[in-house]
């Protein structure tokens, strides 16, 4: 008995499959791509003022903003303004971003969670929260609960709209199926409705964020004695740009490393879903 194998027959013309190859560009060189542009920019503000094209009355040069920089931080001032700011905006994202994912698990969820909820949040999303700035002193003082309100306020809307929205679209037919398995209407929105809605929750957190760092910059307009809106406001009195320009910079290094943390955490809480890019 004689044992014949067969090889796949590769019709003329035609060329077999190979599989797909990852292009993927190497780490090192995408850094060095994300880096272009700040270092452009750095490189035009230090030839502005090293020329006399912005004079210090105008904007400080990076290097008196470095210098200024390792000042304050060797004396602690710059160490307790930044505690104090991210206490703030952190607390106030936690509160907005908590009341926000709540209300929008319900109104999305239910038809009567809906009717209860959304025309109400609806409106108040309408107001610009700065607008509230001089109620929330008049209903809660000049100390921190009002700064960490309208930071709350800020961050309430961003979550509520994209949780709703994600809880819509999660896929009926795998509520159902919960349901046929006996889950309770906790037990679906815990295990079906919450993972399938991550995406929007993310979308939501992430907008809320940056939105606590403008809101946070707003509050620290409020009678403030301690944070990087105190060093501000002692800048301008004392026409200081060096340290006005510096926390310009750590509002946007507190927004930025706080993106990059949320975008990390969701790599790892949904590493099946990839970005589709044009390399």
């Amino acid at each position: 008995m004689t044992v014949t194998t067969t090889t796949p027959v590769v019709a003329h013309g035609l060329v077999a499959p190979r599989p797909p190859r990852s292009a993927g560009r190497h780490p090192a060189l995408t850094l060095a791509l994300r880096a272009v542009g700040p270092a452009l920019l750095l490189t035009a503000w230090y030839a502005a003022t090293a020329t006399g094209a912005l004079t210090k009355d105008v904007l400080a040069g990076p290097q008196d903003v470095a210098a200024t920089f390792a000042d304050l931080w060797a004396d602690g001032q710059l160490p307790e303004a930044l505690r104090v700011s991210v206490t703030r905006a952190g607390l106030g994202l936690l509160l907005g971003a908590s009341t926000g994912l709540v209300l929008g698990v319900v109104s999305g969820f239910t038809r009567l969670g809906e009717e209860l909820v959304d025309s109400s949040m609806q409106a108040l999303r309408a107001i610009p929260f700065l607008a509230l700035t001089s109620l929330f002193i008049v209903w809660f003082g000049i100390e921190e609960a009002s700064k960490i309100l309208l930071i709350a306020v800020a961050c309430t809307f961003p979550m509520y709209v994209n949780v709703s929205s994600g809880v819509r679209t999660v896929d009926r037919k795998v509520v159902e199926a919960a349901r046929s398995f006996g889950l309770g209407r906790l037990a679906i929105a815990r295990e079906v409705v919450l993972p399938g809605a991550l995406p929007s929750i993310f979308a939501g957190l992430r907008l809320s964020t940056t939105l606590s760092v403008i809101a946070l910059i707003a509050a620290e307009e409020i009678n403030v004695t301690a944070g990087l809106g105190y060093l501000m406001a002692r800048a301008t009195d004392y026409l200081r740009t060096d340290i006005l320009a510096l926390c310009v910079l750590l509002y946007a290094v507190i927004g930025l490393a706080a993106d990059l943390t949320l975008r990390l955490a969701e790599r790892l809480a949904m590493p099946w879903r990839r970005t589709v890019t044009i390399r």
